[in-house]
């Protein structure tokens, strides 16, 4: 299974477990922690997720050849159909508390996802990015609006817009996590703090929770549905074309060529 799902103790863990791949997820994966994130909001056993992946690396974000295979949506479907924006609503209206550890690098989506996580900790030698312009694209599920809130404007245009990686202190000082511990500290820190969680009155843990965000809501949700469509068409312009082709060849994209 390329995401293990496991219960105990009131807390419901999702883990990427693709390591051949460097944990890259795929459509199937996406539809995977979508249904088990929204069946666990109706779940009263579940009182926390935790997200993790191994200790070598958190994920690597979307799959590419996967990712490419389904850029175009079926007849009749909706770009904003498709797995990873179930995944993506799933995991930002979600009502329990979310905690994540991260481990190793987490690239793309493997960073936005933490934008929507309520506690998150990171190893010491951890490496983040979010290289969509990299890619001819735009940033994704709620990346441009949130990670300026956090970090102030221009340290997210430095990250945003150069697409950069940086190291778990940075991502501590922008607003991103809650921690930064020793490597081989991460996950049992993360899964105790959930267990504190899981300890505390529920009503009172997811009422903290909607009211820490109130301005996030529906702003949030529209800003979602806004960068996937654009996010959907520049996914079919020639400026990704030459950045994924140059990506599968192994070779530095050229992008003088466009305006």
């Amino acid at each position: 299974m390329d995401i293990l799902s496991s219960k105990a103790g009131g807390i419901l863990t999702l883990e990427f477990n693709r390591l051949e791949r460097k944990n890259a997820i795929t459509s199937a994966m996406y539809q995977t922690l979508a249904d088990t994130i929204n069946a666990a909001e109706s779940d009263a056993e579940v009182r926390a997720i935790l997200i993790t992946g191994k200790p070598e690396i958190f994920t690597a974000g979307n799959d590419l050849d996967d990712f490419l295979k389904t850029a175009q949506p079926k007849d009749g479907e909706a770009f904003t159909d498709r797995p990873v924006f179930q995944f993506m609503r799933a995991l930002s209206g979600s009502s329990k508390p979310i905690v994540a550890a991260v481990s190793g690098a987490a690239i793309g989506i493997g960073t936005t996802l933490l934008l929507h996580c309520d506690l998150v900790y990171a190893a010491d030698s951890a490496k983040f990015s979010v290289p969509f312009s990299q890619l001819g694209l735009c940033p994704e599920f709620g990346s441009s609006m949130l990670l300026p809130l956090a970090a102030g404007h221009a340290r997210a245009a430095e990250k945003l817009m150069l697409g950069e990686a940086f190291g778990a202190q940075e991502a501590y000082e922008m607003g991103i996590l809650s921690k930064v511990l020793p490597a081989a500290e991460v996950l049992a820190y993360a899964q105790a703090q959930a267990a504190k969680l899981v300890a505390l009155p529920a009503a009172s843990i997811r009422t903290t929770k909607r009211l820490m965000r109130p301005a996030r809501g529906v702003n949030l949700a529209a800003h979602i549905d806004a960068e996937s469509k654009l996010f959907g068409e520049m996914l079919l312009a020639p400026e990704a074309k030459e950045a994924f082709t140059a990506f599968f060849e192994k070779r530095k994209p050229d992008f003088s060529k466009f305006a």
